[in-house]
């Protein structure tokens, strides 16, 4: 098989020696990005001959480039991809030229595709940004500009694409260079070099056009090649998130993982964190044997002096420059889930090689792709980008993202469908979490309990309206009152007219209900008392985050089970007929999903028993024997 290349060792060589290149490129959809890095490789006879027969084959199948050869197929390589002629996943090229070695990611156009140019931009030092020169910007070209920014993406290329279409004017190029340049003037970039292009014909691609003698900047390629993008993760201070421990014999205990930021030499003095236990570097060891540095980018597994509890998910750091830590942050978050973003909702967070539960306690404000505006708001959906308050279940280490990308970048993960739902991006902790510190009581839950005599639970009846959950509870509470225990009832009517009164019944609102009923029904169970709720709580997942508020067997589900039909026949409150006539909005069961309990400890069937015999079998449960 032939290459179309000259002497391919020595130019690797040399670009070895200036140092590789990641970018992407992206913008709006059909703009050109694909033909751009087909052509950047076809001119730079990076192109197997093999690959080039295959390419005319597809190109007369699917091409959309009439006679012409398609070079936008040499990435589209999903079926769906040719037969729509646009890219879906993330295509990735490797090549090089004498003067560099660069790893090339072709991200999506299509907003649907958003998280996909989203996880090309975390791992890029430059951007690519392509607009057609008769469209000018378009929202989907700001929206991949802010997420350039948010990425930490600091050097972009504007390549105005299909100049050939405008008949290679000057003007038509000014005219988008000037927008673009003050749409982007927020955003700080330490280079913009915009660039007239024509992907299809290879006009400023790899060789200077005799088309528009008015431009005498560089080509795209030469503009790659020379630009300085060197990281400084090597200046960073000292990470390394621990991936596993590596312990293949009782002789030896070391902590896997590549190194993140920084240098750490053997006898350094290291933190673990968030433990705060601290040790020295005994010894540093690779695939190559034991060396006495290492460096950013490099795997390594790191042999501490003492035998500490480190485990995957920590961070050692440098001992005179740890990372800080915080459970509570001001985050940038591009929403990419398919179900909106409700705060108060638990997600599953992966930062480094740690996971946490936690959530958004409050939107900020979203951000305009279009003006950059800041909008209130209360839930985002797909492809919306805002500024968000989080909290985690436990403290973290963390930099912010514009410090360190590698410590600084979050995902959050869907607990049910594990679906990947958001990218976030560390600002800085919040002042209130330095503030707030966890009092130890001089009387804790257990001296309250043994006071009382009892083990203290928190009982959750869940159920449609009318399935009879407050009148099992109030039975329940009745027959352990006269066994001489001590309960209350929170009932969601009730709480509806106090604690929660000024909320309604929107998904989000729903959220935040179930969260602060579950806090105060946690306080009650630490007072020692058997606490019984009864709440629709429509939402597994808010069930499932009270559960996790409790230590173990401390929650018991109660499934008050009825059909719909029966639930709508028996309607004590006439609120099924309210909500049939459109005067009640939101209503579960009709327009309002209820998620049915998986697993609950117990599930009462209020169509097959009397309520006093499902009340005997809740107390039962509670007080076997």
């Amino acid at each position: 098989m032939e290459q179309r290349s000259g002497d391919a060792p020595a130019a690797t060589e040399k670009a070895v020696a200036l140092g590789q290149l990641r970018f992407l490129t992206c913008g709006s959809v059909d703009d050109g990005k694909s033909t751009l890095i087909g052509r950047l490789l076809y001119d730079s006879k990076l192109v197997f001959d093999d690959h080039l027969s295959a390419l005319a084959r597809d190109s007369r199948r699917y091409g959309t480039t009439g006679d012409d050869v398609d070079l936008a197929l040499l990435l589209d390589g999903l079926e769906a991809e040719r037969e729509q002629g646009i890219t879906i996943d993330v295509a990735y090229r490797y090549f090089g030229t004498p003067f560099r070695s660069f790893v090339v990611a072709d991200a999506p156009g299509h907003p649907q595709y958003t998280r996909n140019m989203a996880t090309a931009a975390s791992t890029s030092d430059l951007a690519v940004l392509l607009v057609d020169a008769r469209k000018g910007l378009l929202d989907q070209t700001k929206r991949h500009t802010i997420l350039c920014s948010m990425f930490g993406i600091r050097h972009v290329v504007l390549a105005i694409n299909k100049i050939d279409l405008v008949g290679f004017q000057e003007a038509v190029f000014l005219r988008v260079a000037s927008d673009y340049a003050e749409f982007a003037s927020p955003f700080g970039f330490a280079t913009l070099e915009p660039i007239p292009v024509s992907a299809r014909f290879g006009d400023n691609v790899t060789r200077a056009s005799n088309r528009m003698p008015w431009y005498c900047g560089p080509t795209l390629l030469e503009h790659l090649e020379h630009i300085d993008v060197e990281s400084d993760a090597v200046e960073k201070s000292f990470r390394f998130p621990v991936q596993w421990i590596n312990r293949p014999n009782s002789e030896f205990r070391g902590c896997s993982g590549t190194i993140a930021s920084g240098r750490v030499i053997v006898g350094e003095d290291v933190v673990v964190q968030p433990s705060g236990h601290a040790a020295r570097v005994a010894r540093i060891v690779t695939a190559d044997g034991d060396c006495r540095e290492a460096s950013a980018g490099e795997a390594v597994t790191l042999v501490l002096s003492e035998d500490l509890d480190v485990a995957r998910g920590d961070l050692i750091s440098a001992c005179d420059a740890p990372a800080p830590i915080a459970d509570q942050f001001a985050v940038h978050l591009l929403w990419m889930g398919e179900e909106p973003l409700l705060p108060g909702r638990s997600y599953s967070m992966r930062i480094g090689t740690r996971w946490t539960a936690a959530s958004i306690t409050s939107i900020k404000y979203k951000i305009d792709v279009g003006t950059l505006d800041h909008l209130a708001a209360r839930q985002l959906t797909t492809n919306e980008i805002a500024v968000c308050n989080i909290v985690t279940q436990v403290p973290l280490p963390f930099d912010p993202y514009s410090e360190n990308r590698a410590t600084g970048a979050f995902i959050l993960v869907d607990r049910f469908n594990h679906a990947t739902v958001a990218a976030g991006m560390m600002d800085f902790s919040l002042r209130r979490a330095d503030n707030i510190h966890r009092e130890v009581l001089a009387v804790d839950k257990a001296a309250r309990a043994m006071l009382m005599r009892q083990r203290p639970r928190l009982v959750w009846f869940t159920g449609l309206s009318g399935a009879g959950k407050s009148t099992i509870a109030k039975l329940v509470e009745q027959k352990l009152y006269a066994r001489g225990h001590h309960t209350y009832m929170l009932d969601g009517d009730n709480i509806r007219h106090g604690l929660n009164r000024d909320l309604g019944f929107t998904e989000a609102d729903r959220v935040e209900n179930i969260r602060r009923v579950g806090e105060v029904g946690r306080l009650m169970v630490d007072a020692g008392l058997i606490v019984l709720c009864a709440l629709i709580s429509p939402f597994r997942q808010e069930r499932q985050m009270v559960r996790e508020m409790m230590r173990e067997g401390e929650f018991v589900e109660v499934f008050v089970d009825a059909p719909l039909e029966v639930c709508v026949a028996r309607d004590p409150k006439g609120l099924y007929a309210k909500a049939r006539t459109g005067i009640i909005k939101n209503f579960t069961g009709l327009d309002s999903p209820y998620d049915r309990p998986l697993n609950p400890e117990l599930h009462l069937d209020t169509t097959a028993g009397r309520p006093e015999n499902l009340a005997d079998r809740v107390v039962e449960y509670l007080f076997p024997g």
